[in-house]
């Protein structure tokens, strides 16, 4: 296996340039190290970050946009997709094996059951989507609605969740209405509040944000959930920012849709995504893509997933992130991101000249921090951390930048980037 690999690795690099290649292709991307070493101290985290081809000198923390590739998960890519275009002739389509070949047609059940685990539910509940626009729009399009019913967002949507709705408000003759955010948010109740108070006897959709994508604020959605099943309204939560980020689970929380882009945080190649529907309420969702199965009923995870022929190679990338991820495992991942941001939140509170547009309520907080300097745009900001340190987070607004730590970061670069804030002041 291991000389399949390195052949198809070096007749690789005879037939595309070096630019196409983000990794070293002699180095053995493997999972060992991490499972045998115990995540006891900052050793540990310096052998996680050299699991990524990340180049040296310079740091990301615009994880909130998109996660880099582990170099487990490109390699597992590389060879798939190496190996089946030259074996193509091997593959019987009509016995198995055509998941070698191309995706849309296929269940998955073993992919969608290990992240059946991770967000806990049945994996019939689960379908492998694109990204969480996807779902979003598999669960608007597919929902009974009529002229005159409510549907409320926030006014702190990401650009792609709100559209779903907007456009079914205009399709459909709903009514479609947003509730205003706290802004810090730092307080539960007030979130709460602020969202029913839009509510109405017609409001037939709740759809939020788990996570609030430019503020980081991680939104009581199990309260949220709870009241609105005690008045019939289907809940819908933007998970985009989640898995891989903080704890998700669907049953605890309460929805009854949930969907997430599992290139950010679980660090998956772009074009991986989950869609979770409670099996309680799939019943009332229309297929939006009709292909073989559109009428599934004994799988309905697998029927929204009739989406036409995909690639397999990124399916295997998929596959691979989920494992990375569980090798390191769930509590260990997202107690370290909460630990870094919790440290860059604690380095940033000592400045006077630093504003925090994020929640400073840690129960409300995790691994994204937004906050401004005085006199400086977002722009300028982000501007002068790349120009001293080759430090990336990301402007948002005029007057905001974004901060995302994850796992491949360290306490040393993110002190670099306080040190670069306090020199501001």
């Amino acid at each position: 296996m291991e000389q399949r690999r390195k052949f198809l690795k070096q007749g690789a690099m005879a037939m595309m340039s070096m630019p196409l290649l983000s990794f070293d292709p002699q180095k053995n991307w493997s999972l060992a190290p991490l499972k045998n070493a115990a995540p006891t101290d900052e050793a540990y985290w310096k052998m996680v970050r050299k699991q990524f081809p990340l180049k040296e000198g310079q740091t990301y923390f615009n994880n909130g946009t998109m996660g880099p590739t582990p170099g487990y998960v490109l390699d597992k890519m590389f060879d798939h997709m190496m190996h089946w275009n030259v074996e193509a002739a091997t593959v019987d389509y009509k016995n198995g094996s055509g998941p070698e070949l191309l995706t849309g047609y296929f269940p998955y059940e073993e992919l969608r059951t290990k992240l059946s685990k991770i967000i806990n539910c049945d994996f019939k509940e689960i379908s492998l989507v694109q990204n969480a626009t996807f779902g979003m729009n598999y669960v608007g399009m597919g929902l009974d609605l009529k002229k005159g019913d409510e549907l409320l967002n926030t006014n702190q949507e990401h650009g792609g969740g709100f559209g779903a709705w907007q456009l079914l408000a205009k399709r459909k003759g709903c009514m479609y209405k947003q509730a205003t955010m706290p802004e810090p948010a730092n307080d539960p109740q007030a979130i709460f509040d602020a969202i029913f108070k839009e509510v109405t006897p017609k409001t037939k959709v709740i759809a939020i944000p788990h996570i609030i994508s430019g503020f980081g604020t991680v939104m009581p959605v199990k309260e949220v959930c709870a009241e609105a099943r005690k008045r019939g309204i289907f809940t819908v939560l933007d998970g985009a920012q989640c898995v891989g980020h903080v704890k998700v689970d669907v049953k605890d929380i309460g929805c009854d849709a949930y969907y997430s882009s599992l290139h950010k945080w679980l660090l998956a190649p772009a074009g991986s995504g989950l869609l979770y529907i409670n099996k309680d309420v799939v019943g009332t969702i229309w297929s939006t893509i009709a292909s073989y199965n559109w009428d599934n009923q004994e799988d309905p995870g697998f029927r929204l997933m009739q989406n036409g022929t995909g690639n397999a190679g990124l399916m295997a990338g998929y596959d691979a992130a989920v494992d990375f991820f569980n090798t390191i495992g769930h509590d260990v991942w997202i107690g370290r991101i909460k630990e870094l941001g919790m440290h860059l939140r604690d380095g940033l509170k000592q400045m006077k000249h630093v504003t925090i547009f994020s929640s400073t309520n840690e129960e409300l907080a995790a691994g994204i921090t937004t906050y401004g300097v005085e006199g400086m745009s977002g722009p300028e900001l982000q501007k002068t951390m790349w120009e001293r340190e080759k430090l990336q987070p990301r402007s948002v607004g005029d007057k905001m930048i974004r901060h995302s730590v994850h796992i491949y970061n360290s306490k040393e670069e993110i002190n670099r980037a306080l040190e670069v804030v306090g020199s501001l002041g």
